[in-house]
């Protein structure tokens, strides 16, 4: 026992032990990690073998879905994340003229948010910012901020998570909405049995329009069940039935007409999220102060 405490304790770790101890949390297949890497598998494979020997302990869970971090492992890729920020904050700096932001920045966000609001500001950033580009995840999962798969987050939450620096964008407030073709003008419990719905499938069983219409309407079932709460509105713009949708989509289409007011049951927030290590790049804290900015919901 005190040969091996010995050897672990004497044992150098490197940045690139780091490294690959990080794609590995982040994707939990050797496969993946090494192309985060431009690393074959085996690569992979052996270097791992190699720390966790050189530790004197293993740092990953193997099984038939991949590779689980334990503890050690993921405090280890907290540290490799922070010599990630300032290689990247390094980099930036010497690319750049003192008045310039340049490098991408990775947003995620749903296909609502990004058509709704994200799209709107996105060309006079890019005229501010004209050395920036932009990788777009439009998705009902979150990509992970911590793991750095994205360094922004757009999303509706009433509870963002703790960890995460965000800021308040505003209410999301939701009506009942027919197609104009459709020729509905009223909402009433008569309405609601003769018509068709569209509404947001068993991937979000929680949404708030789901609740609210499985509450005041129990028995009724959706014709059309879809994945995002734009396919929602397109839909529902082709006279195909009734759907819930957040004002700021709806608002300016001619081919939708509001049946009911806003439904305060089905209200959330919108949020600005962003990780803390992320926050300090120049190129992050850019974006994040612009949309700040520009994404205000009344």
């Amino acid at each position: 026992m005190n040969a091996r405490t010995q050897y672990k304790l004497n044992y150098k770790l490197t940045a690139a032990d780091l490294e690959v101890v990080l794609a590995l949390v982040r994707t939990g297949k050797l496969a993946e990690a090494g192309e985060r890497l431009s690393l074959d598998a085996s690569t992979v494979f052996r270097s791992i073998q190699k720390l966790e020997k050189g530790l004197g302990q293993r740092l990953f869970e193997r099984s038939r879905t991949g590779y689980q971090a334990n503890e050690l492992a993921q405090e280890l890729a907290v540290h490799a994340e922070q010599m990630e920020a300032q290689l990247e904050a390094a980099r930036s700096a010497m690319q750049m003229q003192p008045d310039q932001v340049a490098g991408t920045v990775r947003i995620t966000t749903t296909d609502t948010i990004l058509h709704g609001l994200l799209a709107p500001v996105l060309k006079p950033l890019q005229l501010l910012h004209p050395l920036l580009s932009f990788d777009l995840h439009a998705g009902n999962e979150l990509a992970s901020l911590t793991r750095r798969d994205a360094d922004i987050a757009i999303r509706a939450s009433k509870r963002p998570p703790q960890h995460l620096i965000g800021k308040h964008l505003g209410p999301i407030r939701v009506a009942l909405y027919a197609g104009k073709t459709s020729k509905i003008r009223h909402f009433d419990a008569d309405v609601a049995q003769r018509h068709h719905w569209i509404a947001p499938d068993d991937a979000l069983p929680e949404h708030p329009s789901v609740v609210w219409r499985k509450k005041h309407f129990p028995r009724l079932q959706a014709t059309y069940k879809v994945n995002s709460i734009l396919t929602v509105a397109e839909l529902v713009g082709k006279g195909l039935g009734l759907g819930i949708l957040p004002l700021f989509l709806a608002q300016g289409r001619k081919d939708l007409v509001p049946l009911t007011n806003v439904l305060d049951e089905c209200q959330t927030e919108l949020w600005l999220l962003s990780h803390t290590e992320a926050r300090h790049l120049r190129r992050v804290s850019a974006v994040y102060s612009y949309l700040s900015q520009e994404i205000m919901l009344n």
